[in-house]
């Protein structure tokens, strides 16, 4: 696997009927890292912080399940290597989970530009989320998207800090009709140092 290499190419895959073998067991591993990647904040946000194993079932997942082939391949690679961390940054898939559809346009409505108030506090260094560029987060009525991938680029003091443990890490949302901050637990701290390299 190409997973000290930070990317995931085509001889990374298992053919399907491999990977049928051993989905279960997969899934469950998955479920479990998750578990440690995983936080919330506030009432609707759930945060995932994804790495190379993350992203390598993703796309094993996909192209297990739409039966694409090679062409597919080549669309879920593109993706998804762009969100495994390179080393001087964690990456998080943000979703607003809001069963009800009424209420979930209403409060999406509402966050436009949400994607501009998202940051992390590690002590003294602040640092703000970058989303992908691949698709508008919020759209021409002002509406924020329930799903938004982002970056964050740590300096060279603020991989420290995060690393040593002896400082509150804290993932904040600021946005006037969202406000929250989570604390990030040390679990899960000790399994994010793990993505500087």
């Amino acid at each position: 696997m190409s997973r000290d290499a930070r990317t995931i190419t085509a001889e990374d895959m298992l053919p399907l009927k491999d990977y049928a073998d051993i989905r279960k067991e997969k899934r469950e591993e998955n479920i479990l890292r998750k578990k440690l990647r995983r936080i919330f904040v506030g009432p609707h946000v759930t945060v995932f912080f994804e790495n190379y194993d993350t992203m390598w079932i993703q796309v094993q997942e996909m192209l297990y399940t739409e039966k694409g082939g090679d062409e597919q391949l080549v669309d879920e690679l593109q993706a998804y290597n762009p969100m495994i961390p390179q080393g001087q940054e964690l990456t998080v898939t943000l979703m607003f989970e809001i069963e009800d559809e009424k209420i979930r346009a209403r409060i999406l409505g509402q966050l436009g530009g949400i994607e501009n108030h998202i940051f992390m506090q590690v002590g003294t260094h602040q640092i703000y989320a970058q989303a992908e560029s691949d698709v508008e987060r919020t759209n021409s009525a002002g509406k924020a998207s329930s799903v938004h991938f982002l970056h964050f680029d740590f300096n060279p003091e603020a991989i420290l800090a995060f690393r040593n443990g002896k400082q509150a890490i804290t993932f904040h949302i600021d946005h006037e009709h969202y406000g929250h901050i989570a604390i990030i637990p040390e679990a899960v701290r000790q399994e994010l140092a793990r993505d500087f390299a």
